[in-house]
């Protein structure tokens, strides 16, 4: 590592190196000053501090109705199950695991899309080449929360008469042309685990305007039951517990300051890196906002320098990376057997797939060490581009 820029990393070692994610939490004043009472009543799941995040978060987004869950992927699992959907639900490939889970929980064949190659996105063309007979709904995400094209899928789905769902984990804050992510579709699910800039410890959030599925979701959070004893339909133990609520309501205030560093850090890392040969970046759209919940840079696969090679040489430096989604969910073991060599090829997906690596982003990252580690990256592949290495 280069002596210049090793305090800089330095200073931001936890553990015997840089933490690739640390989340900014909320003064323990402010959780303690909120659960306090709602400890002392004994009503710790699924009461006062619930209703008041789920009322929070309604109005911040300009929707009717938001329904605290445990996490986004229970959130998800119930959407499909209080809509009814059965059939094939056509998702993502480049995307969490999560995303296709919640339709194995119900019984639901995922079909593969492929994602748009700038944005990295779900791609509406080919969501559109997808749908057969059997096609039931279509799960958009909101890819590190970079908004997807909402507009032509909303299309889509209308004109084949499909429920449209958003697995919106990481994108609690981002807007599409002023727009909040979460007013969307039929539902639109968020996750507050650690890793989430809004975090509840872990949690997630449906928001929707159907007073119906609203409805559906408070009971099947509550295993279909309403209160009577007598579950409506079938469901799960999924619901939040009070301090999850009284994290995420005291970490609301600081998203909009942490919205604004992940994008400062986002334009950084662009600003310091985009010069070099093959790499580029994910690419949001317009007047699109995103949350930035996690910055990427895609190595072409062409080139001399590898992903797997450059997290190689960036681990020996004591720099952390992540390669998500890497495999994409059509090559992942429980999901491969839905995805046959006569489907239709996801030629774009593979491409980011194999290229992606991510780098670390979050608040307290410091301007010195974001420049410390693109200097490192800058030698790397600099190196390697002019002397041909290859992993």
């Amino acid at each position: 590592m280069n002596p210049l820029i090793m305090p800089a990393i330095a200073r931001e070692r936890q553990t015997p190196s840089l933490r690739f994610m640390q989340p900014t939490l909320p003064a323990w004043e402010d959780v303690a000053s909120l659960y306090r009472e709602v400890y002392k009543s004994g009503l710790i799941t699924n009461a006062e501090l619930v209703e008041r995040l789920e009322s929070v978060v309604a109005e911040r987004l300009r929707v009717k109705h938001c329904v605290a869950v445990s996490s986004c992927t229970s959130g998800l699992m119930l959407v499909f199950k209080a809509l009814g959907i059965a059939g094939e639900v056509i998702v993502p490939s480049f995307t969490f695991s999560a995303s296709g889970e919640a339709l194995l929980w119900n019984g639901i064949r995922p079909v593969f899309a492929d994602c748009e190659p700038d944005t990295w996105n779900i791609d509406p063309l080919d969501v559109a080449r997808r749908i057969t007979s059997r096609t039931t709904a279509i799960l958009g995400v909101h890819i590190h929360g970079n908004p997807a094209d909402t507009e032509s899928l909303t299309r889509i789905a209308s004109r084949s008469d499909l429920k449209l769902i958003f697995d919106s984990a990481h994108a609690f804050g981002s807007t599409q042309q002023g727009k909040p992510i979460g007013t969307f579709g039929d539902a639109e699910v968020f996750s507050l685990s650690p890793t989430k800039l809004l975090v509840a410890g872990e949690g997630g959030l449906v928001t929707t305007d159907d007073s119906f599925l609203a409805r559906r979701l408070r009971a099947a959070r509550n295993y279909g039951d309403l209160g009577g004893y007598d579950p409506e339909l079938q469901g799960l133990n999924a619901r939040m517990s009070e301090f999850n609520a009284a994290l995420a309501i005291s970490g609301m205030p600081l998203l909009k300051k942490k919205i604004i560093r992940h994008n400062e850090i986002a334009q950084m890392y662009t600003r310091l890196l985009s010069d070099l040969p093959g790499i580029t970046f994910q690419h949001v759209r317009g007047d699109n906002v995103s949350t930035y919940k996690d910055f990427s840079l895609h190595i072409v696969p062409n080139r001399k320098l590898s992903s797997d090679r450059l997290c190689y040489l960036l681990h020996k430096r004591s720099v952390p990376t992540q390669r998500y989604y890497y495999p994409p969910l059509h090559q992942q073991k429980i999901f491969s057997s839905y995805h046959h060599s006569t489907d239709l090829p996801l030629p774009v997906t593979e491409h980011v797939s194999e290229g992606v690596v991510n780098l670390p982003i979050y608040e307290s990252l410091s301007d010195q060490t974001i420049t410390a580690i693109c200097t490192e990256i800058r030698d790397i592949v600099l190196n390697d581009h002019q002397q041909g290495f290859e992993l």
